[in-house]
C-alpha cells in the first residue's frame, strides 16, 4: 500500500511545495536554519538517516515528526520523544470565518519581530524569526492606543495579541498552525477566530487543513473538534541532536 504523504508530512513539505526554503537532498532535507527546525529522511532507511545526520552541524537539534516509528541512528542522540495527534478538518468552515472576521488584519513581513516576540512568549511550537515566511498569517492588534508594543515584543507599534497561520505545505494540504495568544488577551475566543479563519482560507483555495496537536492538550484538541476537525492519526515526535566531538 502506498503510504499517505501525511504520514510523513514534513518530508511531504520539504520535498514539494516548500522545498525552496530548505536544502539536502533525495534522502533526506531539512529547513532553512531560520525558517523552522523540522527535518525528515524520505524513509527509515539507514542511507536516509546518514544522509539526515550530515545536513546537522555538531549540537545541533532537529526536530521529526512522522506517523512511523522514529528510528535513531548511531550518530544521533535523542533529547526528547513525545506523541501528538494529527486532526483534518472534515467540514467547510468559510460561513463560520466570515462571521469572526471583525478585528482581524492579514500580518507581513513587517511584522515578523513581533511575531516571533509574541511565539517566543507562548511556545505554541516551534517558530523563528523566518517561520512567518512557511505560509500565510493573520492576527489581532491592540490598537486601543492603551498598550503599544512592550519592551521584548518586537517593533514598535500597536501589540500583536493573537495570531494563527500555516505551517507545512503539500499538494492537497496545509498544516494550519503558530496559533497563540498574550497572555493579557487570553479567555476571548482568539484561538478559536483565527484558527477558523485559516483554515477557511486553505479550504478556498482547494486544500485540506490539517494540524497537530501534543496528545496530553486536551484542551486544544476540544477545541480543534469543535471545529470539525477529527484525529486522522496518532504522530511520533523526536528531538534529535547530533553530539558535539
Amino acid at each position: 500500500m502506498t503510504p499517505h504523504p501525511l504520514d510523513r508530512p514534513v518530508w511531504a513539505s520539504l520535498s514539494t511545495l516548500h522545498q525552496g526554503l530548505s536544502f539536502g537532498g533525495s534522502e533526506a532535507r531539512r529547513f532553512d536554519r531560520e525558517v523552522n527546525v523540522f527535518a525528515s529522511t524520505r524513509d527509515e532507511g539507514a542511507e536516509s538517516y546518514r544522509a539526515l545526520r550530515e545536513l546537522m552541524a555538531p549540537g545541533e537539534r532537529v526536530y521529526v515528526l512522522q506517523v512511523p516509528e522514529i528510528v535513531v541512528p548511531a550518530g544521533l542522540e535523542v533529547v526528547k520523544r513525545a506523541r501528538g495527534v494529527q486532526m483534518l478538518a472534515e467540514r467547510s468552515l468559510g460561513s463560520e470565518a466570515d462571521a469572526v472576521m471583525d478585528g482581524v488584519a492579514d500580518l507581513c513581513a513587517d511584522d515578523a519581530a513581533q511575531m516571533l516576540a509574541l511565539a517566543q512568549l507562548t511556545e505554541p511550537g516551534p517558530f523563528l524569526a523566518g517561520t512567518h515566511r512557511m505560509g500565510s498569517f493573520v492576527g489581532v492588534r491592540d490598537v486601543s492606543g492603551r498598550a503599544p508594543a512592550s519592551p521584548g515584543m518586537g517593533a514598535a507599534g500597536p501589540r500583536l495579541l493573537a495570531m494563527a497561520g500555516e505551517r507545512l505545505r503539500l499538494p492537497g494540504y496545509t498544516e494550519v498552525s503558530g496559533v497563540c495568544t498574550h497572555p493579557d488577551a487570553r479567555g476571548r475566543g482568539w484561538a478559536r477566530r483565527l484558527s477558523t479563519i485559516v483554515a477557511a482560507r486553505i479550504q478556498a483555495r482547494g486544500d485540506q487543513p490539517f494540524l497537530h496537536a501534543w496528545t496530553t492538550n486536551h484542551t486544544a484538541i476540544a477545541l480543534y473538534q469543535s471545529l470539525g476537525f477529527v484525529t486522522r492519526a496518532e504522530v511520533n515526535v523526536a528531538v534529535l541532536e547530533k553530539p558535539t566531538p
